[in-house]
């Protein structure tokens, strides 16, 4: 059973660095990214967040204030003293997930107080910070957290600098973010620089900058905001003008009107959230290439030398070409990279991922991993050219994951043919035994019925870290009357497991039974070892493959069954006279399978994707990467919607039979245009769709990260 979907009523303790401001007016790094995130959280109801701070301007009810100044003990220290008052305050409460910002000391003593699941959140270097400065710190900290999250990769690199960069899997990154402007405003002759006025951000590199700038354009004005500083700078300049601190709000707003922003910065900034509220405000913004600020924008200019010589020249660069400045603010403006709404959806996945009843075993940077699918043995194997089990195999293996496989069909037959009187009383045990042996942290499964539920529920005794997933490519669609066996089979087991991966769109299935957990689209993929031929660099014989069969065992169909295809191939011969075609499993003539298969396959320019039943929003069985994966050019029938995936320079889309046949005369005539096309589908196939690629979709997914497929 899911405990992901059902249990959504998580109580979270956030927890800010002693003295950090938490406020509207005056937010320090931390207290400004949990007031973002907490705004938009779905969450938020149960997420309290404690602080110590003079202010009293909270965010609201949901802040609790820890007083430190009735503390007068001399015997520990200030960090000490927090945490004890965290403790009385937390323990005992049912916290399911507390949150440390960029405090790893105060993580390492509340672990040892508060039974809860830990994320602790690094804002800053965290060589330079107490608790991460060693290796073996870090290490620690690897060891202890649920999850580590960083404001940058700039950070991340730091933390993982003189580590075992495959601990990476136990981390992510997840950016201070900001909500879109809706337009962009009319700009005034304004450069502003915005930070604590002093050396370490470049305050004097910009003064000396500025000073010429104004000096040669004097209808501009130059603007400092910032907190006042002992080693401030001055700049003394007629259209200069100190603002001091300013509201993050007037901040926004004052950006969202200047023409020219400037972060010059000496120190490693871990993020440089200035930068990223420049650009999202329409400015054109320079920026040094100093810690995480070359992350929060891709449409800023990076100062090659740090000196006020560079600086100006970029910004007097910036007012004579206006072509060249409105360039920068309007890419910078439409392509926000950091959007808070899409990152605290992010955060809250993170969090719900942690409730399962098993620990999250996907932090380990190797799995054991059981595959469970019909390997064919029974059949000598001639179903390895289009085995998607044997891709998901070689996918995990080379993500660097330990995998296990088991034929359930071809242990069922063998020990049928010993002469066991139970064989699947005899697969159960096999299978509890070799969990017991292998203690696997994920199970993957597909087209079986071969499992017991009381055998699952066994085995999640055996292990409450397990992860349970099943995958399933037959068709759903209500045209076909096996999809509603195909469909009682995927809900058999679909609340049983954790993840159900389908090869048609959820919506599809949802429309005919609502009965199944956590439901994902799954892209049949392609391996570089099984789809390895280039057709469109070969000079084949015939014009057009299919194939298809009615069952491994079979050529024909049984008697009273119907295909809606064959009645279609068979107008379709009539309609194209003078193609040389080759298909296989229809009107007696026998599948191909093996190697066999293969030959036939590349021994055609174009292949048709015709699957049963009629066209359904993404649903394709395997055919579809043996053709586009070994380089055929293929039509598929446009209402499948793969446009949303693959465009017209990639597969041939159809609307019917008509247009099928005269697009088949037409590219069969055309060598360039189809080999064009066949080599960009196999590269956009190979790029989106490898089993790399959709194996770590799959574990992503089962382990509640959010990731998309395409």
């Amino acid at each position: 059973m899911n405990v992901i979907a059902k249990k959504m009523n998580i109580k979270i303790a956030t927890i800010l660095p002693y003295k950090e401001n938490y406020t509207t007016r005056n937010a320090a790094a931390a207290s400004l990214w949990v007031s973002d995130f907490f705004k938009y959280s779905k969450l938020k109801k149960n997420n309290f967040i404690f602080g110590s701070t003079s202010s009293k301007d909270y965010l609201g009810p949901n802040y609790i204030n820890i007083n430190l100044k009735k503390l007068n003990s001399k015997l520990s220290s200030t960090t000490k003293q927090y945490c004890d008052e965290l403790i009385k305050k937390i323990k005992g409460k049912n916290y399911n997930i507390i949150e440390i910002h960029n405090r790893p000391l105060v993580f390492g003593i509340l672990k040892k107080y508060i039974d809860s699941k830990f994320i602790l959140y690094f804002h800053n270097d965290p060589l330079s910070m107490k608790g991460s400065k060693t290796i073996d710190e870090r290490i620690k900290l690897l060891n202890q957290v649920e999850k580590i999250i960083f404001v940058s990769e700039w950070v991340q690199k730091r933390f993982f600098q003189n580590l075992d960069h495959k601990l990476i899997n136990q981390t992510e990154v997840v950016y201070p973010s900001i909500g879109k402007s809706k337009k962009l405003n009319k700009k005034s002759k304004k450069i502003v620089f915005v930070g604590k006025l002093n050396p370490s951000k470049g305050y004097d590199i910009y003064r000396d900058a500025i000073i010429q700038i104004l000096d040669e354009f004097p209808d501009w004005r130059a603007y400092s905001i910032g907190d006042e500083s002992r080693d401030k700078p001055v700049i003394s300049h007629p259209n200069h003008d100190e603002l001091g601190y300013l509201s993050h709000k007037r901040v926004l707003k004052f950006l969202s009107k200047t023409e020219i922003a400037v972060v010059p910065s000496r120190w490693e900034e871990p993020f440089g959230r200035t930068a990223l509220e420049a650009t999202s405000r329409g400015c054109a913004t320079i920026i040094s290439n100093r810690g995480g600020l070359p992350e929060t924008s891709d449409h800023c200019i990076i100062l090659k030398n740090l000196d006020p010589n560079n600086l100006y020249s970029e910004i007097k660069n910036l007012i004579s070409n206006k072509i060249l400045r409105k360039r920068y603010q309007k890419k910078g403006f439409l392509n926000v990279k950091h959007i808070i709404k899409e990152n605290s959806v992010f955060i809250d996945d993170i969090r719900k991922s942690l409730q399962s009843n098993f620990k999250l075993n996907y932090n380990k940077s190797k799995l054991r991993i059981i595959n469970i699918y019909n390997v064919g043995q029974k059949l000598n194997h001639r179903l390895y050219n289009i085995s998607l089990g044997k891709k998901f195999t070689n996918g995990f293996i080379r993500n660097g994951h330990d995998v296990l496989e088991i034929s359930d069909r071809d242990f069922i037959k063998q020990n049928r043919e010993i002469g066991f009187k139970s064989t699947n009383a005899k697969f159960q045990e096999y299978l509890i035994n070799t969990f017991k042996n292998y203690n696997p942290d994920f199970m993957f499964f597909g087209h079986t019925n071969n499992i017991k539920i009381e055998t699952i529920g066994e085995i999640r005794n055996l292990n409450k870290n397990l992860v349970i997933s099943q995958w399933n490519e037959d068709p759903i669609m209500k045209s076909l009357k096996d999809s509603k066996e195909n469909i009682q089979k995927i809900a058999h087991y679909g609340l049983e497991v954790d993840h159900n991966f389908i090869t048609t769109d959820p919506s599809v299935y949802l429309k005919q039974s609502n009965k199944i957990n956590n439901l994902h689209f799954l892209f049949v993929p392609v391996d570089k070892n099984i789809e390895c031929y280039d057709v469109y660099n070969l000079k084949p014989r015939k014009d057009l493959f299919y194939a298809m069969s009615h069952g491994v065992n079979r050529a024909t169909l049984k008697k009273g069954k119907n295909d809606n295809r064959i009645h279609f191939l068979n107008s379709l011969i009539k309609k194209i006279n003078g193609i040389n075609y080759d298909f296989y499993g229809f009107e007696n003539k026998e599948p191909v399978w093996g190697d066999d298969f293969y030959m036939a396959l590349i021994n055609s320019k174009m292949g048709l994707n015709l699957s049963r039943g009629l066209p359904t929003k993404y649903y394709s069985s395997n055919r579809i990467a043996s053709l586009m994966g070994n380089g055929l050019m293929t039509f598929i029938d446009q209402k499948t919607c793969l446009e949303d995936i693959f465009s017209k320079n990639e597969i041939v889309f159809y609307n019917n039979l008509e247009d099928l046949s005269e697009k088949i005369i037409f590219y069969k005539n055309n060598h360039k245009s189809r080999t064009k096309i066949a080599k960009k589908g196999k590269q956009k196939y190979f790029k989106l769709f490898n089993e790399t690629k959709i194996s770590k979709y799959i574990l992503d997914k089962s382990y509640g990260k959010n990731n998309s497929l395409f």
